[in-house]
């Protein structure tokens, strides 16, 4: 085992550092104000310093039920596990699937990757196109894992968005094999134009969703989630009881009592989708003024922008040379299960005002 690259970058870098690096949300769209006000709300209550129930609080479980069964996926609390952080929801899954194979993307979640290796899950990569994974290769592998991980929606690192025939045809495969689907949904929210169906909608018995309000809200409140079938909730509460006893607590009074308010929840993610929105058509134009060199699709949705110089760089010798320039990004190779040097680059543009892209931009083409 290795540390993920993404963290030993973040250590390294210090305050000059212009990091294209993590997949960090915009310090500027933190809704302090309103976060401030409903842990003043929250505080005077002695029990929000108890010891809580392993599934998480009633009220936050009920209210992401409800926004699933909004958009027509039905769900109760009772199909919820509240998670420190959507990272310890795959770590739940993978001690639950652990020694098994399964399908994954490549590339595909660092992450998610360092996890199933710890856990002994055998990865069969299988091709990622511009609108989701090679459908024959996918059945092709999954006919005999029976257990795949997908990030449909902008997904990382690629910021690829699964077309609806695509999503159709998974699920056609999963109901045929009657395998199990692993939907990760970070991003999901993130949409600059529409918000794509969910393939577990179709699938409620034989998936788990993943969400977060990691990159919705704040991260530091480690709060994730699980959607299941109720039982499959129970088997996996098990393991969640074996590792922390429950989430923070504080943290998720806090939520449950900011998202009381939907309106002002909504209008917050918008604030975020236009941001984003901007920063991406941005980073994109800077690209093909600055390095026309590097090929990229403008992402749908999201936080990444993922692009290669084809075969004549290597970026992960580039990286170490704007390292001593103070600007960083992640190598394409570490989104692979070999991790062979290839010329690709995740880019995170979220984090970066304008002027930082463009002279991070100008920086790395100064070091081609």
């Amino acid at each position: 085992m290795k540390r993920s690259f993404i963290r030993e970058i973040l250590e390294a870098i210090d305050e000059e550092t212009i990091s294209f690096a993590g997949g960090l949300p915009s310090l500027n769209l933190f809704p302090t104000q309103d976060l401030k006000e409903a842990t003043i709300k929250v505080l005077d209550n002695p029990k929000i310093y108890q010891y809580t129930v392993s599934n998480g609080i009633n009220e936050l479980r009920e209210q992401i039920a409800k926004r699933y069964s909004d958009e027509g996926f039905p769900t109760t609390k009772d199909n919820i596990l509240i998670t420190t952080g959507s990272q310890q929801a795959m770590y739940i899954l993978a001690k639950f699937f652990e020694n098994k194979d399964i399908t994954i993307e490549e590339p595909s979640y660092l992450g998610a990757m360092n996890i199933f290796r710890l856990n002994k899950l055998k990865m069969q990569g299988v091709k990622l196109e511009n609108d989701g994974v090679n459908i024959s290769e996918f059945e092709k592998s999954f006919k005999n894992t029976k257990l795949t991980y997908l990030i449909p929606d902008f997904q990382n690192p690629s910021a690829t968005t699964y077309s609806q025939e695509k999503r159709e045809e998974i699920t056609k495969i999963v109901e045929k094999h009657d395998g199990i689907l692993i939907e990760d949904s970070p991003y999901s929210e993130l949409f600059f134009d529409k918000k794509m169906p969910y393939i577990s909608a179709k699938l409620p018995k034989n998936s788990f969703h993943l969400g977060s309000f990691s990159k919705t809200l704040v991260p530091s409140y480690r709060i994730g989630w699980i959607r299941a079938d109720e039982e499959k909730i129970k088997s996996l509460l098990i393991i969640k009881e074996s590792i922390d006893l429950h989430s923070s607590g504080v943290s998720q009074y806090i939520l449950a009592e900011y998202l009381k308010d939907t309106q002002k929840y909504e209008k917050h993610l918008q604030s975020i989708r236009d941001d984003y929105k901007a920063k991406a058509e941005y980073f994109s134009k800077q690209l093909k003024l600055i390095m026309p060199e590097f090929k990229h699709q403008l992402p749908k949705g999201g936080m990444f922008l993922y692009g290669t110089f084809g075969d004549n760089i290597d970026t992960f010798a580039l990286v170490q040379e704007c390292l001593k320039k103070k600007v960083v990004y992640v190598p394409g190779n570490q989104f692979y299960i070999d991790k062979v040097p290839n010329g690709e680059i995740r880019f995170n543009y979220t984090h970066s005002n304008f002027e930082q892209i463009e002279k991070g931009i100008k920086l790395i083409k100064s070091c081609l």
